[in-house]
């Protein structure tokens, strides 16, 4: 009869709890747009203080499986984590027309920050989280999103991109960045090519900011996503999943938060 009733309280309250792996989505709202984020954390974790916190963006197809996945293992990792929703209503595509057409609206505007932050002011409402330790990571779309949160002088400590699209530093903006970066880019990526890649290292460099930039030698755009592999069999070029520069990149995360976060 406990488990029974157990069972069905966890049903009404939305959430999941996997031994002690909790997640759930969360509704919120920016500039009169319902969205729903994915917020994943170990109560084993949490229920012993606050720990490091880190906003996940997703790429421009969405929040998707692969993002909330993403979440889980950092989650597991002993991070709160919470993967925004960028879009609305937690919708995702895997039309790339679709998804040009919903990233498009952000690039090169002030509401990429600003959503942006809507999802990091939701994970720092969970309560669970030591502000003093919060980054943000982004994969494709995502990472460019991390990138303008961070222009935007936002309480995060660190970021890291994943094949991300690299956008040069603001004029004027470094006073006020507190983070450190993490580049992580495929050597071979012909959607962010070298000159992109030039002119947005060029400006951290002029800036003064704290960075480090790597490449995977063999890795094109999307290199960290198994689905990369049926978008570019669905028509999209230079995408390709790389399992080896995926492992390298993560591991390469763990490090950069081990520094950050002194654990």
């Amino acid at each position: 009869m406990k488990e029974s009733l157990l069972s069905l309280l966890i049903l009404v309250s939305g959430i999941t709890v996997h031994a002690k792996m909790v997640t759930k989505t969360v509704s919120y709202e920016h500039n009169g747009t319902t969205l729903e984020g994915y917020l994943a954390y170990d109560d084993s974790t949490t229920d012993k203080g606050k720990v490091p916190g880190i906003i996940v963006f997703p790429e421009w197809w969405g929040l998707n499986d692969y993002i909330k996945g993403r979440a889980d293992q950092l989650a597991a990792m002993g991070f709160v984590a919470f993967a925004a929703d960028m879009y609305g209503g937690g919708q995702s595509t895997t039309e790339p027309a679709k998804a040009k057409e919903l990233a498009g609206q952000f690039y090169g505007k002030p509401l990429m920050a600003e959503r942006a932050q809507a999802g990091l002011d939701q994970l720092l409402k969970t309560g669970l989280v030591d502000k003093d330790k919060v980054a943000a990571i982004g994969f494709c779309f995502g990472g460019s999103t991390a990138l303008a949160l961070a222009y935007s002088s936002a309480p995060v400590a660190g970021v890291v991109t994943f094949h991300g699209g690299l956008i040069p530093v603001p004029a004027g903006a470094a006073p006020t960045i507190r983070a450190k970066f993490l580049i992580l880019h495929g050597a071979l990526d012909p959607l962010v090519n070298k000159e992109t890649v030039d002119k947005f290292l060029q400006s951290m460099n002029d800036a003064k900011l704290d960075f480090q930039f790597t490449e995977y030698s063999g890795a094109v755009h999307a290199f960290t996503n198994p689905n990369a592999d049926k978008a570019h069999a669905a028509g999209l070029n230079g995408v390709a999943y790389n399992a080896e520069a995926a492992t390298r990149s993560w591991n390469q995360m763990k490090m950069f938060f081990g520094e950050l976060f002194g654990q």
